[in-house]
């Protein structure tokens, strides 16, 4: 194959519509644009989701609820994970959590929370625990430390 007998698969390019060019063509007069109104026009550009004047869906639906600036978004990681995904005496943060693809997205903190048991003694480092959590973990011989 040669650069000179490249071609475009048929059917996959269209000649341009030539607009007003008598009725003949099938797009004389009118140009494809119908009789009167808005979109007749030239120059006219309606915006995307315009309802023609009527109040538009998101104004008449109810404004609900607060999103706060300042909320803070934790990968959360239950002690029955913990349990199953690491040795006796291993520490536990986020970079060992991400090595086992444990938790979700990179950016957020880390908190620990108390649902399952955990039967080993582990170090866990994260930015949050639960009291039920730091308790269990206590209580079988591991340790929390906050970051």
């Amino acid at each position: 194959m040669k650069l000179h007998e490249l071609a475009p698969t048929p059917g996959s390019r269209h000649p341009r519509k030539r607009v007003g060019r008598g009725d003949s063509s099938g797009l004389g007069r009118t140009c494809g644009r119908g009789e009167k109104g808005q979109k007749s026009r030239t120059g006219s550009s309606i915006r995307p989701f315009f309802e023609g004047g009527q109040i538009p869906l998101f104004r008449r639906l109810p404004k609900r609820g607060f999103n706060s600036p300042d909320h803070i978004e934790y990968n959360i990681v239950n002690l029955s994970v913990l349990d199953e995904h690491f040795a006796a005496g291993e520490v536990v943060d986020s970079e060992a959590l991400s090595a086992k693809g444990l938790p979700g997205k990179a950016d957020r903190m880390l908190k620990i929370l108390a649902n399952g048991e955990i039967t080993k003694a582990l170090t866990v480092k994260a930015h949050k625990f639960s009291a039920a959590a730091k308790a269990k973990i206590e209580a079988a011989g591991g340790s929390c430390e906050q970051i």
